[in-house]
């Protein structure tokens, strides 16, 4: 979709640093061009297959050639979301990730962010899984566990402007619910006129949002408002802001 967000300019309240958005990234990166041996165009097909799912060996269906058994299948329904099809393919997603991903962090703090992101490569997953249940077509990629982060953050933030490049060159700076409603109604109907064979898991899209919306209800912190509601009089000040300078530098 040619929509990149590039900014978003929202301080940070419950924490200094989004340790585990850089882990994320740096775990994605590390996978990319280690594990999967990736360069400006092709990565590892050994790697796919071992590390990606495919719903066929999830679901017992198919058993993979015994070179390529490197996990057992069902914790696949993870590292899946840690690889990737090429470079571009990483670049999209660690995009997302790194504009968006931080603000939902410091809504959850950082171990309970990571769990999130697991949770909602887990959901998008088993949603890929449902959708082909015999398929033997392996699925790669954060797409789905940035999609939950995508539905955390337009529950968090729907008002907040966001800096992005339209058809990749326009600058805009619009608010979340434009930007990021158009991209969940864009999964929504990409599913809708999705047809067998297309290189995009969509319903693995369509899982991750769900997952992310159920689970930013639940598992955020005690007192974080959903969309843009005032906090209550005992939230802290933003970090870096004027009240909070003199003990955080």
């Amino acid at each position: 979709m040619p929509i990149f967000p590039i900014h978003d300019g929202r301080p940070l309240v419950h924490i200094s640093r989004p340790y585990g958005c850089w882990a994320l990234l740096a775990a994605n990166v590390f996978v990319y061009f280690v594990v999967q041996s990736g360069g400006l165009s092709s990565v590892s097909q050994s790697s796919v297959l071992s590390y990606g799912l495919i719903p066929a060996v999830y679901n017992d269906h198919l058993a993979l050639p015994p070179e390529y058994e490197a996990i057992p299948e069902w914790l696949t329904i993870i590292t899946y979301s840690f690889l990737h099809g090429d470079l571009w393919h990483l670049i999209g997603n660690m995009l997302f990730l790194w504009v968006f991903a931080d603000n939902v962090e410091d809504a959850f703090g950082h171990i309970r962010f990571i769990v999130f992101y697991l949770l909602c490569a887990a959901g998008a997953g088993y949603a890929f899984v449902w959708s082909d249940p015999t398929g033997q077509a392996p699925v790669v990629g954060a797409s789905g566990a940035v999609a939950g982060v995508v539905a955390a953050y337009l529950m968090l933030h729907p008002k907040q402007k966001i800096w992005i490049l339209a058809l990749g060159r326009i600058p805009l700076r619009l608010r979340a619910y434009w930007v990021l409603g158009f991209w969940v109604l864009y999964q929504v109907y990409q599913v809708v006129i999705a047809r067998p064979g297309d290189q995009v898991a969509w319903w693995s899209h369509i899982g991750g949002l769900i997952t992310g919306a159920v689970l930013v209800v639940l598992m955020r912190r005690p007192g974080v408002p959903l969309f843009d509601r005032p906090p209550g009089p005992d939230a802290p000040a933003p970090w870096g802001s004027i009240d909070d300078d003199e003990g955080r530098r």
